[in-house]
């Protein structure tokens, strides 16, 4: 388990690294009306210079794709009911997730702005776990169904 963890955050790095750099180019499309924005501009005004801003930024989009690649074990967790499953992944996630959008200014630096951005964080959490249970009751009725099929004709 612990190097199954450990890969998995190796590999998280460079993913949450591209994440992050296409997510700035998503938001400079839609907000930024042809000007690429890297980071925050409170960032770079914190950090007193773009470069130094970027840097720190790409280090926290790359820890936070580890977080998150190595939190993955835990939906591996068989002997784990899928409530207590979620809810330490979810717990795991947001320790990682929140300091680190806070440090990066990604949300507002007030407690309105922590409220709102966790808001969405667990909106955005809540929806795409409905999805992926969705999809994850839909293999198994296709695995069950198969099953019968074969259990009523062994020959197919």
């Amino acid at each position: 388990m612990k190097k199954k963890i450990i890969l998995r955050s190796l590999l998280g790095f460079p993913l949450g690294l591209a994440l992050g750099y296409a997510i700035t180019i998503l938001l400079s499309l839609l907000q930024a009306n042809g000007t690429y924005f890297p980071c925050a501009p409170e960032l770079t005004l914190a950090l007193g210079s773009e470069i130094n801003a970027v840097l720190l930024q790409a280090l926290l989009c790359g820890i936070l794709g580890s977080g998150f690649a190595a939190a993955s074990v835990i939906w591996e967790m068989e002997d784990w009911g899928l409530v207590r499953q979620t809810g330490v992944y979810f717990l795991f996630i947001s320790v990682f997730m929140m300091p680190i959008a806070y440090v990066a200014h990604w949300m507002e630096h007030s407690v309105k702005g922590v409220l709102v951005y966790f808001g969405l964080f667990f909106v955005i959490f809540v929806a795409i776990w409905i999805v992926q249970y969705g999809i994850a009751v839909r293999n198994v009725k296709k695995l069950n169904e198969t099953l019968h099929r074969k259990q009523r004709d062994p020959c197919k």
